[in-house]
């Protein structure tokens, strides 16, 4: 990790306030006035736990898909409060990428998903992919109403364009071990949900299907 000057940064002593009394909106107004998306950046490499920890929490208020590689590699921190941090902080700055019109398309489409209109999820994730086609949770959201639709194929190919655009997206991986338990295809299925626990060790249900999946072989 990086090496800090020993004195301790105000983000850190803001973050024991947050702890104590559990107020994030005074959390995230203190931090701002002192830090921005680069600083909270270099501070997820701090020495100090609850440094790492609160630059990985304020990310996931403030932070865009820049931070993305530096919340990233915080899924495998010793520390696990940094870990659970991460992986949270890491689901909202995916859906920040993009201009803000096409963050409020993708938001649409995730509406859809959750209303189960997923033939309309896909319409309007094709529109919003033919004007910025490296989008990659535009992607993944395509790739999760294309399974609710059974189309498991095109799922999986969606999936695995999202590893190539983010390989810290172990939601993509973990969407491809479905897809491919659903064309009964275990030995994919397990490739998958492995490469998902090697981003993320933290995800103890896919762990458990790997070692169900793992018992039962082809």
């Amino acid at each position: 990790m990086n090496s800090f000057d020993k004195q301790e940064p105000l983000l850190t002593t803001f973050y024991r306030t947050y702890r104590q009394q559990h107020d994030a909106r005074t959390f995230i107004n203190q931090a701002k006035q002192y830090y921005n998306e680069s600083s909270l950046i270099r501070l997820t490499g701090a020495v100090c736990v609850e440094t790492r920890r609160a630059a990985a929490l304020m990310l996931g208020f403030i932070g865009t898909y820049q931070a993305n590689d530096a919340l990233g590699p915080l899924l495998r921190d010793s520390d696990r409060s940094v870990r659970l941090l991460a992986e949270s902080s890491l689901k909202s700055v995916w859906s920040r990428d993009g201009s803000e019109e096409q963050r409020q398309a993708l938001y649409h489409v995730m509406r859809l998903i959750a209303s189960e209109e997923y033939g309309e999820a896909v319409r309007h994730a094709n529109v919003l992919l033919a004007e910025c086609p490296f989008y990659a949770e535009a992607v993944n959201q395509r790739a999760i109403a294309l399974f609710a639709l059974k189309k498991c194929e095109a799922s999986i190919a969606d999936s695995r364009f999202v590893m190539d655009l983010n390989s810290y997206h172990f939601g993509a991986a973990i969407g491809m071990g479905h897809a491919y338990l659903q064309l009964q295809d275990k030995a994919h299925a397990i490739e998958c949900f492995r490469r998902a626990l090697s981003i993320n060790p933290n995800l103890s249900d896919i762990r458990r299907r790997l070692e169900q999946l793992m018992l039962n072989p082809l």
